[in-house]
């Protein structure tokens, strides 16, 4: 069954925006990195960037409607020449910003600063670290890259991110190595903090719990692999329609890196726009137009919405 025909089913109306309290940003799919479930297959050859007049648009259109937080994703965001000035002219505002890392960018030419930077901006941070055993992380992000998470990871708790004497937030997001569903959340983060505590002296917020989801990279591998129709009835069978209310394109608006809008980062890579009656860009933006919106959904929607939910 359609997405779109499931979530009517439960007897909702198609899935509809609620108030619009995140603007999140992809700066450019360019990644120091090219892990085999991102879902924008992002890595070092990617030309897709947002330029510096896209970026001014994003921060005046944050800064001038009623946005609590601005979501900085990539690709590796910090890669982006406008990265540093969007974070200090929103938190300059008093103004919230997450910024997705991938924590090995600190080791690169020119990103040493990202730590203290990080620090002195109050950024909240979200971190990928698919398990935390070596070999796993390593099989799924390249060799190398374990270490490097934990020692960024390291640097970040001496300058209290993660501590509980900090207000310096910074969670971490699992992704299943396969066609599989995550465990429960709260287990998983009582395991991964045990560990890492245990094992490196490590420490952070929260962890998140996310579904691979069948686009990108991963949906290349199940391609190659024969499995893609076998991963989606997988997905559709264990749609929960308790997880509706949370999802993620309930709550903000997407901006691709040349400006176009979407309900979500995973629309974007699939390019699928916003309704027709909405504006298109963020040239065009028009804040009263996109609470109660339609979000417009397709069938790898089922990850976001399989099991304990992935938003």
């Amino acid at each position: 069954m359609k997405f779109q025909d499931k979530v009517i089913e439960t007897g909702e109306k198609p899935l509809q925006a609620l108030q619009s309290r995140i603007l999140q940003a992809n700066l450019g799919y360019r990644c120091n990195m090219g892990c085999k479930h991102c879902h924008v297959s992002g890595g070092p050859a990617r030309p897709e960037v947002m330029d510096q007049k896209t970026a001014e648009q994003v921060l005046r259109v944050f800064l001038e409607n009623p946005f609590e937080l601005l979501d900085l994703t990539g690709g590796a965001p910090e890669l982006n020449p406008s990265f540093r000035l969007m974070v200090a002219e929103a938190r300059g505002a008093e103004r919230k910003v997450l910024s997705r890392t991938n924590l090995t960018i600190f080791f690169e030419k020119g990103m040493e600063y990202l730590p203290e930077f990080y620090r002195e901006h109050q950024v909240e941070l979200i971190a990928s670290l698919p398990y935390y055993l070596e070999e796993n992380v390593d099989r799924v992000r390249g060799a190398g890259v374990y270490r490097k998470s934990i020692e960024s990871l390291q640097v970040l708790n001496r300058l209290g991110f993660g501590m509980e004497s900090s207000n310096l937030t910074i969670s971490l997001v699992y992704n299943p190595q396969g066609m599989f569903f995550a465990p429960d959340q709260q287990t998983l983060e009582s395991e991964f903090k045990r560990e890492l505590r245990e094992r490196y002296g490590v420490f952070f917020t929260r962890l998140y719990t996310f579904t691979n989801m069948p686009i990108g990279r991963f949906r290349d591998y199940l391609i190659r692999t024969n499995n893609l129709n076998a991963y989606m009835e997988k997905l559709s069978r264990a749609f929960n329609p308790a997880t509706l209310d949370n999802v993620m394109c309930r709550h903000l608006v997407n901006v691709g890196w040349d400006g176009t809008l979407y309900d979500c980062d995973f629309n974007q890579v699939l390019g699928l726009g916003m309704h027709a009656d909405l504006p298109r860009h963020i040239t065009g933006f028009n804040y009263a137009k996109f609470t109660g919106r339609t979000i417009t959904v397709d069938d790898h929607c089922y990850g976001c919405t399989a099991g304990q939910g992935s938003s």
